[in-house]
């Protein structure tokens, strides 16, 4: 199993329940120990939930499973062996009869001037948490400082991208923003703050219907929030934002979620892809070389082109946790079949919508046709991700934290000494140079080596 995130925890769940131990040992490959849901990232960010609640710790629940802690470098499928670094020591070489390869996808960036040394991802629990103590930090920024510009620049925040990803992540964190202005910044008024929101089309949400989309940006229209649609960020070098439509404005924070590409892990795979990258697969998630199937070889999620069966023909399935989730399921059924002596079954499921919160008791949700909109949405965006997160460990945990959270007020302080806990350490403790070092002399060199 290469990736153990939506695709690969669930598939690895899967089979350590249906498969007995004799018929299979499974095997997860993956540099982190636990596998983020990434639909908890805005809440996480914004402080409604615990950011470790948002992740699910791969030893606990894949307890029959061999967990190995490492990237894959890469995979010769003639030979059915994947080379494995782990995060210290040699590369190891790892035998196998079926794999899986789901390492998912990566921030889709653009060579913008400035976006490397400036922009911030929101695709992982580390951006999140960053993000969160950032923005806090720039309130704390503002407050302080009696210098005007250092003040709007603090006060700015820029997020490039205007699907679910982009709009959750801007909703959340400035409805936790206002939300600490009003009641703990005297300083700051809400009205300085600039959040701006930069989309290349002409709409946003593209999921779902125009006319939700539309509502989106009424929602955040009156917020005050700065919709720039059809408009590209062309440039932030130095943190000058500088915009397609001739704009230019200085901002500390700089927020990409402007799309997803797959891994980049998937070069060093020997197996076919498409022209986006993307590994071929037809509707059982095997692998495929045109009409051809390479036996032993599996994937979905981002990073597979799986066919959509219930889509005009040629379509594919988009690249959602939604479709990520059940096509896991059908995968390890699939495998288990396989092993078993039987024939795989078609993947085949209709997405069933959308659902999306845009801040405490706000949303948009369409689901089997039906939109809604405003609290019911927010209400339903909640209760359908708690359904999903894998663990009932993990469902408890986010469910007390939204219980404390109606009775208690949002928590708004900033840990940014996370991102440098050594600095003060540093700061106190003297440099000495190391003494210089003094060769053996020669007639001793043989008898140490000897009792080595």
């Amino acid at each position: 199993m290469v990736g153990a995130g939506h695709v690969g925890l669930y598939a690895a769940l899967r089979m350590q329940k249906k498969l007995r131990s004799r018929e299979a040992e499974v095997i997860v490959v993956d540099p982190q120990p636990h596998m983020t849901y990434q639909p908890f990232l805005p809440e996480a960010s914004a402080g409604n939930i615990s950011p470790r609640h948002s992740v699910v710790p791969l030893r606990r629940e894949l307890r029959h499973c061999t967990i190995v802690a490492g990237s894959v470098t890469d995979v010769s499928h003639e030979r059915k062996v994947a080379t494995v670094q782990p995060i210290v020591g040699p590369p190891r070489e790892i035998e196998y009869d079926h794999i899986i390869v789901a390492p998912g996808s990566v921030s889709r960036t653009l060579p913008i001037p400035g976006l490397r040394e400036h922009g911030i991802g929101f695709k992982t629990i580390g951006e999140a948490i960053f993000l969160r103590n950032h923005v806090l930090d720039q309130l704390d920024v503002a407050a302080a400082t009696t210098d005007p510009e250092v003040r709007r620049r603090a006060l700015t925040f820029v997020f490039v991208g205007g699907g679910y990803a982009g709009i959750e992540a801007l909703a959340e964190m400035e409805d936790m923003a206002h939300d600490a202005v009003r009641r703990y910044y005297p300083e700051i008024s809400t009205d300085e703050m600039h959040w701006v929101l930069v989309e290349a089309t002409n709409r946003i949400l593209p999921e779902v219907d125009r006319d939700m989309g539309a509502y989106t940006v009424q929602v955040l229209l009156k917020r005050k929030l700065d919709i720039r649609l059809g408009t590209r960020l062309e440039s932030c070098v130095d943190g000058v934002v500088k915009l397609s439509d001739g704009d230019s404005f200085p901002a500390n924070t700089i927020v990409w979620t402007a799309g997803v590409k797959p891994s980049p892990m998937l070069d060093f795979v020997d197996l076919p892809k498409d022209q986006r990258g993307r590994l071929t697969t037809n509707a059982s998630l095997q692998v495929v070389d045109g009409d051809r199937v390479v036996e032993g070889a599996w994937s979905a999620g981002d990073c597979a082109a799986v066919p959509d069966l219930t889509g005009p023909p040629g379509a594919m399935c988009s690249p959602s946790a939604q479709h990520a989730v059940r096509q896991a399921n059908r995968l390890a059924d699939n495998i288990r079949a396989v092993i078993r002596g039987r024939q795989p079954v078609d993947y085949k499921h209709k997405h069933v919508g959308s659902v999306a919160s845009l801040g405490l008791h706000k949303g948009v949700a369409q689901v089997y046709g039906i939109k809604l909109t405003g609290p019911l949405a927010w209400m339903m965006h909640r209760a359908y991700h708690l359904s999903r997160i894998p663990s009932f460990n993990r469902k408890v945990r986010v469910m007390i934290d939204w219980i404390l959270a109606f009775f208690l007020r949002r928590e708004v302080v900033s840990l940014g000494q996370l991102h440098a806990p050594k600095d003060e350490f540093v700061d106190v403790t003297p440099h000495i140079d190391p003494p210089p070092s003094v060769p053996l002399p020669p007639e001793r060199e043989p008898a140490m080596s000897g009792r080595r």
